[in-house]
């Protein structure tokens, strides 16, 4: 995974002085660095019956859409407020300066299917933990949650697992 994280552009003080912005499209835009990370974000759920990935917007469509190819399962959006053309149930989160809100479409999620929700990174973990509440609500099993990068000094990847969510992460930053 080393060559994985080698190929993230570490960004110094974007969106704001002190944050390190980890930006993973210079990994998506490497072939090989891309299909490295598809076949590890798929790989412990091979022989778990998965339903469908739901995909956090944005970069968790990229990724999940792709997950979703190799595991064989349709995908979800989870997208923004506001960006879904039909019925939808949200779930709120609160950010370090506010509160903001996914949603789905109301008939996105069966009851009873099994859901892998993927994204690029998780730091806090206020909408891993959002998503996981949105596919429960909808009457979905969340069977786990994979993230191209983990931020282990922000807590989110402890937060999920805490909430009965088993996660994987391909790589860790240290710091934010």
């Amino acid at each position: 995974m080393e060559h994985l994280k080698q190929l993230v552009r570490s960004i110094p003080d974007y969106p704001k002085p002190g944050i390190i912005f980890r930006d993973v499209t210079t990994l998506l835009r490497d072939a090989d660095g891309f299909e490295q990370a598809i076949i590890a974000l798929a790989e412990p759920f091979q022989s778990e019956k998965v339903d469908a990935v739901a995909g956090i917007e944005a970069r968790g469509f990229i990724l999940g859409g792709a997950v979703a190819d190799r595991l064989g399962c349709g995908f979800i959006p989870i997208r923004k407020k506001g960006k879904l053309p039909w019925k939808t149930i949200g779930q709120e989160y609160t950010l370090e300066y506010g509160v903001d809100a996914i949603e789905i479409h109301e008939d996105a999620i069966r009851q009873g299917e099994r859901i892998l929700i993927i994204d690029d990174l998780i730091a806090t973990g206020g909408t891993a933990d959002a998503a996981a509440k949105l596919v429960r609500r909808s009457g979905g099993e969340v069977i786990g949650a994979a993230f191209i990068i983990d931020l282990p000094d922000l807590g989110g990847l402890k937060k999920l697992e805490a909430s009965g969510v088993k996660c994987h992460a391909l790589i860790a930053f240290e710091g934010h």
